[in-house]
């Protein structure tokens, strides 16, 4: 597949999933379109002559599968053979809705007729400000499969220019740590704080956090990147 991928979409690419995605394309020199809100109208002729597309969703889109869809329409008009969706680790988790949207894009992405590869990613490392005293509004002890941007950048550049993951599924991390530990290799206080109340999507992932954490395993990724 390596050598008749050439270019190919990002959907969603102009933040920071969607950069780290195509800086990982141009390091393996594929030609990466990143594409934006703009570009929606249309996408079917913004999508033409790639022979790939990655599909992230807007962070918190209060309807991910109907974004999707759209999405996996354009590229079949525009004649994209395989696409590769972001999506989350453990998407069927009913406490979570934001986290069961994904769960049905799932299903879209599968039955859509595309090539397709699945990316379930763990937490940001990056979504951690591990400069300072760190607030926390969950449990600081539970354990999480935390991922590097750049790592995730690679995972998906290898899965969408290399033979043999068109139909696979794949849980991503960096490593797997509790917070706490991360804060205490960085020397900082780890603090425990109210939810902020900012989104009951956000308030209802909090509270998932605080029971389960959000464990994830590192072997996948280190089959895929090395």
């Amino acid at each position: 597949m390596s050598a008749s991928v050439q270019r190919v979409a990002v959907l969603g690419g102009h933040g920071k999933t969607g950069r780290a995605v195509c800086e990982a394309l141009a390091a393996r020199g594929v030609g990466a379109v990143a594409l934006g809100r703009s570009d929606w109208p249309d996408l079917a002729v913004a999508v033409a002559g790639c022979e790939a597309a990655y599909v992230i969703a807007p962070n918190l889109h209060p309807d991910e599968p109907a974004y999707v869809a759209s999405a996996l329409a354009a590229l079949l008009a525009g004649g994209v053979g395989r696409v590769v969706y972001h999506s989350v680790a453990s998407p069927y988790a009913p406490a979570m809705p934001h986290h069961m949207g994904k769960a049905a894009c799932e299903d879209l992405v599968r039955r859509s007729g595309l090539a397709w590869t699945i990316l379930q990613p763990g937490a940001y490392l990056q979504n951690l400000d591990l400069t300072g005293p760190l607030d926390l509004p969950y449990s600081p002890d539970v354990p999480f499969g935390f991922l590097d941007l750049s790592d995730l950048g690679r995972a998906a550049a290898v899965v969408l220019t290399q033979e043999g993951h068109a139909g696979a599924t794949y849980e991503l991390a960096t490593r797997a740590a509790t917070v706490r530990e991360l804060a205490d290799e960085a020397g900082v206080e780890v603090r425990r704080v109210p939810d902020p109340g900012t989104h009951p999507w956000l308030s209802a992932m909090f509270a998932y956090y605080d029971a389960h954490g959000l464990p994830v395993g590192d072997r996948v990724l280190k089959s895929l990147i090395g």
